[in-house]
């Protein structure tokens, strides 16, 4: 019997099989168990663990390196937990070097996830979409991205390497740290934080037939490029971040408003999920049906 409190293995090749056929894998951000479900509910193909909104759930702080490999893995074991979707989670720097980046791919692949970035960032790191970035030397993340493609148990499970370069060194760095990404191994490439559409486009001509990874970070440097474009480009996967940690602050703000005004949340009522909608939707008729099939027979 399959059961949702169990984990599902073989994530890493579903994502390996979206990647292979060619299709845009659309993945929007989840920042914990709960978000991850409804973006497989919504019929995503793919989630994504944001790092940005894992700072902000776990700790209510800002993305700039303060969370640890294991908090980070522990949160995307728990994602990875809960939905049948695969699941591809930021991994920042590797936490260290390529010894640090050999226990965090298999930490990662412990959790269940289907694949990970790393970047090039010098840690402590910040959100690629935040001033005062700095990056590694080139060959010294090459370095990590080999590491990481040897240390990985299950050849399907995909490294994609992420580079900050275009706001440190510019553009055509960035691209030149790309291609050495690339042929230390990367599966995949993600160019951070292009700041005009022709440079998005610039981006997909330096790398035909690279699978390419669009951050359509809301309200970030990046400006908002359509899917299709973005398809008509190449590019591969597009992960939205932080759509529903947003999305879930103004909606949790309106309802303490409600309250903070009016003594109770009364009058807001019709605009929040039924409360018997919300337990079948997180899993509660499964627990009972499991809680009967394995009721104790007493002995006659």
């Amino acid at each position: 019997m399959t059961s949702r409190l169990t984990r599902r293995p073989g994530g890493a090749a579903r994502l390996r099989a979206l990647l292979d056929s060619g299709q845009t894998i659309v993945a929007p951000g989840a920042f914990d168990p709960l978000a991850a479900r409804l973006v497989e509910e919504a019929g995503f193909p793919a989630v994504y663990m944001t790092g940005f909104g894992t700072s902000a759930a776990l700790i209510g702080r800002p993305d700039v390196g303060l969370l640890t490999m294991t908090e980070m893995a522990g949160n995307a074991g728990r994602i990875a937990g809960c939905v049948d979707i695969p699941v591809i989670a930021d991994a920042d720097t590797g936490y260290g070097n390529p010894l640090n980046v050999i226990r965090t791919v298999g930490a990662y692949e412990a959790a269940g996830v289907a694949g990970i970035h790393i970047e090039d960032q010098v840690a402590p790191k910040k959100c690629g979409h935040m001033e005062g970035k700095q990056v590694i030397p080139a060959g010294e993340m090459a370095e990590k991205v080999r590491a990481a493609v040897e240390a990985r148990a299950r050849p399907e499970f995909v490294i994609i390497a992420r580079t900050d370069a275009r706001a440190v060194e510019g553009l055509e760095r960035a691209i030149e740290r790309g291609r050495l990404y690339r042929a230390a191994g990367a599966d995949a490439l993600f160019i951070e934080a292009v700041v005009s559409e022709a440079e998005a486009e610039e981006v997909a001509r330096a790398f035909p037939g690279v699978p390419l990874l669009f951050n359509w970070a809301e309200g970030g440097k990046t400006p908002p490029i359509g899917l299709g474009r973005l398809t008509e480009l190449g590019y591969r996967i597009v992960i939205f971040p932080v759509s529903t940690l947003l999305a879930a602050t103004s909606a949790m703000r309106r309802i303490l408003r409600e309250i903070a005004q009016a003594g109770t949340p009364a009058a807001a009522m019709g605009e929040l999920t039924p409360f018997g909608e919300f337990l079948d939707f997180i899993g509660l008729p499964e627990v009972r049906e499991i809680e009967q099939r394995y009721i104790a027979k007493d002995i006659e």
